[in-house]
């Protein structure tokens, strides 16, 4: 940013235009509402993996009149030519094009980064983006392993940039409003909070053979620091979530957003014990390694927090496909993307008879706030004021549910029960310690301090 553009990234936002849109914002109806705004006062935006969400997250910042699209960087050809093909419709004009995300961080035009890669490559790339200099708006989970997350929480705390985590449900007004109602005591005791994805969309990953690489696009750099395996289809894109070497599963796809809250709620923080059951049950000899149906436990004093998945199946707890559920001694909360009710406990009154409400029903829906939207904004808001305390999902809340998520595929891998040792900083199971590793590879250098 030259030092007109600082001056004026000081003096606050510009009015939010809030649409209550969901993620993939329609690119027509975005170039009518978008305003010009001087070069100097503009604020340029690289984007590193432009598929899925890293694509969505630009599409709402684009609602902003001050961002400008400086850079885009995918090893895949197709996808910046499509991703250049939407933006020409909101009017944006093509931006530089780049396959490998270290020459977008040298390109000084550049003020700020969005990462939206596969989970393996977010930590390299955010360490990266800050000793460019630049912000960044990193997706969800902030790592693929806990030794990654380690180290992305010291870097962010050692550097003087704005680091925010796409965890956006941190900003949608209705989780929040649930979660200041469990820390209000009005459910009494809480002894269990639940959170859970039930995903009956997800239909098995077919066994495919290996093929040539498609034209245009550059592997190697995709792969990074993941082992070398030969190109398939159900690696690439969307379906990485589904391998170990790139993501962790649903623990680490909805679970993050969903154990967050159940962290935030309870005000927890590293478990005591994890122990986790499940395995690949729904579909068996799909091509997929990631358990499809799990539930873990994680120990607290005084509560536990209970995760569970499935793929195939939509029939979660409270009726609900997804949620997190607070369950007190007078009654339980659930909240979920569609809004949050409380469900009271009954005074027993005897067998047959009805029961003595202990305190009131209430149900709220979402409202038409965009929490992707007003997580955006709240960043590009923290770049300007140069306050990382106004942040909603500072690096912290990314690390915690990372942490959480990752101890519980830990759990699942080593098949036991294990317990945290702070004084050694891992798990007294030695075996169980492994997983907390990173492995990279190809000739990629894990990032110390």
């Amino acid at each position: 940013m030259n030092g007109t553009r600082r001056q004026f990234l000081r003096k606050g936002s510009l009015a939010f235009m809030g649409t209550g849109a969901a993620f993939m914002f329609p690119m027509e109806l975005l170039a009518s509402m978008r305003k010009r705004v001087s070069p100097n006062d503009q604020i340029n935006v690289g984007l590193i993996g432009c598929n899925g969400m890293g694509f969505s997250n630009l599409s709402s910042m684009l609602k902003l009149n001050e961002i400008n699209v400086a850079a885009l960087c995918d090893v895949d050809e197709s996808v910046l030519k499509k991703r250049t093909a939407d933006l020409e419709k909101a009017g944006v004009k093509k931006p530089k094009w780049y396959k490998d995300y270290r020459l977008l961080l040298e390109d000084k035009d550049v003020d700020i980064v969005i990462i939206g890669t596969p989970d393996h490559w977010h930590c390299l790339q955010l360490i990266d983006s800050l000793k460019a200099g630049k912000d960044v708006y990193c997706e969800k989970p902030i790592a693929n392993s806990v030794e990654e997350a380690d180290i992305m929480l010291n870097y962010v705390g050692a550097s003087d940039r704005i680091v925010q985590v796409g965890q956006w449900q941190r900003s949608q007004p209705h989780f929040v409003d649930a979660i200041d109602f469990v820390h209000s005591g009005k459910l009494g005791e809480i002894r269990l909070a639940k959170a859970w994805a039930y995903q009956g969309w997800m239909k098995p990953v077919p066994v495919l053979e290996n093929t040539n690489v498609p034209e245009g696009v550059d592997y190697k750099m995709w792969l990074g620091p993941a082992s070398q395996m030969p190109f398939n289809k159900n690696r690439f894109h969307f379906n990485f979530r589904w391998f170990w070497d790139y993501a962790g599963g649903l623990m680490t796809d909805w679970g993050v957003h969903l154990i967050d809250y159940a962290l935030y709620g309870m005000k927890a923080g590293r478990p005591k014990s994890v122990m986790a059951l499940g395995g690949k049950f729904a579909y068996p000899n799909d091509a997929s390694e990631t358990p499809d149906t799990l539930q873990t436990v994680f120990e607290y004093d005084g509560f536990s927090i209970l995760w569970e998945h499935a793929t195939g199946i939509d029939g979660g707890n409270y009726g609900r496909n997804h949620g997190i559920a607070f369950i007190g001694n007078n009654g339980t909360l659930v909240v979920d993307r569609n809004g949050w009710e409380v469900i009271p406990e009954e005074e027993f009154q005897g067998w047959g008879k009805k029961g003595i409400p202990k305190m009131e029903a209430i149900k709220k829906d979402k409202g038409d706030k965009s929490g992707l939207d007003l997580h955006t904004a709240n960043f590009i808001d923290a770049v300007k004021s140069r306050d990382a305390s106004q942040l909603n999902a500072p690096i912290k809340v990314g690390y915690d549910a990372a942490l959480v998520s990752h101890m519980g595929n830990v759990a699942y891998k080593s098949g036991n029960r294990i317990y945290w040792d702070d004084a050694k900083a891992g798990f007294k199971q030695t075996e169980a310690n492994q997983f907390l590793k990173a492995n990279y590879q190809n000739g990629w250098k894990l990032p110390m301090l």
